[in-house]
């Protein structure tokens, strides 16, 4: 089991001046967006365990924190950095419940979260199965049920194939620049 530990425990230990490195493991446009602070990018989808260990410089017995969106991201970079026997421990509610406490976040521009992506195209491939199926043939309701039974299988593992394709797609990705340029912004606490 993944240890965690809450967004204003994180900060407080922060303001404390203890050691904190914190890895943001969502896509780079939604690490644009809203980000902690003092947060990396290291997409989930780019996510080297062995690269991660060997950049912390004989430091593995220190806490490595995760974060994502809301917590779930964060829990498979943490299972993938455990089994490369790091000390890995996952924020609680991901960026979300960051913003909600209100601590200090660098926001940049607008993205379309990949949770919401991932809910819009399979909403757009069921639709689209079922005017096939009515309008066409009906052997198209198959791409409907096959969606239903990635949802399920999704929902029982917390694993989404969908969500690892979209992460690689063009919209989802910056340019380093572009992320740096959000880094010139002083942080903001406001959680609107």
């Amino acid at each position: 089991m993944t240890a965690s530990i809450a967004p204003a425990e994180l900060s407080q230990l922060r303001r404390a001046g203890g050691a904190v490195d914190l890895i943001d493991v969502r896509t780079p446009a939604e690490f644009r967006e809203v980000h902690v602070d003092f947060a990396r990018n290291v997409p989930l989808d780019r996510l080297d365990p062995k690269e991660i260990a060997a950049g912390r410089n004989g430091r593995a017995s220190e806490p490595l924190y995760v974060i994502c969106q809301s917590g779930s991201r964060g829990k498979q970079a943490c299972g993938k950095l455990s089994a490369a026997g790091l000390n890995v421990v996952n924020v609680e509610g991901g960026t979300l419940a960051w913003v909600a406490a209100g601590l200090p976040v660098i926001r940049g521009k607008k993205a379309i979260s990949l949770e919401r992506q991932v809910r819009i195209t399979i909403g757009a491939l069921v639709l689209a199965s079922s005017m096939l199926a009515a309008f066409v043939h009906p052997y198209w309701i198959g791409l409907a049920a096959f969606m239903g039974g990635g949802l399920i299988f999704s929902g029982i593992t917390d694993f989404c194939g969908l969500a690892l394709i979209l992460a690689r797609m063009p919209w989802n990705q910056v340019s380093a620049k572009a992320v740096e340029t959000t880094d010139d912004h002083s942080p903001s606490c406001c959680a609107g």
